[in-house]
């Protein structure tokens, strides 16, 4: 269980995490918007996971590229913040996985990235999910994830 006092930053640097600077938007879009005390994520696939789950990836693989999407989800925010500690709730997550017509571990793979969220948030990181498998993604990423978090004012 996440120590409910420590810092996400600090639970990130224990189990092995850095975050870099958010990865640069590939169109005429922002990272993230704020609205009153919510902030909504643009999508964030992955760089070093590509094609098809079912097909090209195993399950393991997706739970893995979950888990970055998810760890480049949190450099836009430290980056829009300052401080993760100000997220007072992660409220939502949807996952798009990049699916085998007949794939139907979605869920599993999204797991990577509610598991990650509640190891650095606590219970402040459980959320609400969507998990859904797409024909295709932009690039041919794995996954790409979009998050809605309710912040400190």
């Amino acid at each position: 269980m996440v120590n409910q006092t420590q810092r996400p930053e600090e639970r990130l640097q224990e189990i092995g995490i850095e975050l870099l600077p958010p990865r640069q938007a590939v169109g005429n879009y922002v990272s993230c918007v704020r609205t009153g005390n919510l902030i909504f994520t643009s999508g964030q696939g992955v760089d070093q996971f590509h094609g098809k789950l079912g097909k090209d990836l195993t399950i393991e693989e997706g739970y893995a590229a979950a888990r970055q999407s998810v760890i480049n989800l949190l450099s836009v925010l430290k980056h829009e913040l300052g401080e993760l500690s100000k997220v007072k709730r992660v409220v939502k997550i949807l996952g798009m996985v990049n699916s085998a017509e007949d794939f139907t571990g979605q869920p599993k793979v999204m797991n990577g990235a509610s598991d990650l969220l509640v190891e650095v948030f606590g219970e402040r990181g459980r959320h609400a999910r969507s998990a859904v498998g797409m024909a295709q993604l932009p690039n041919n990423t794995a996954i790409e994830i979009e998050m809605i978090v309710e912040v400190e004012e």
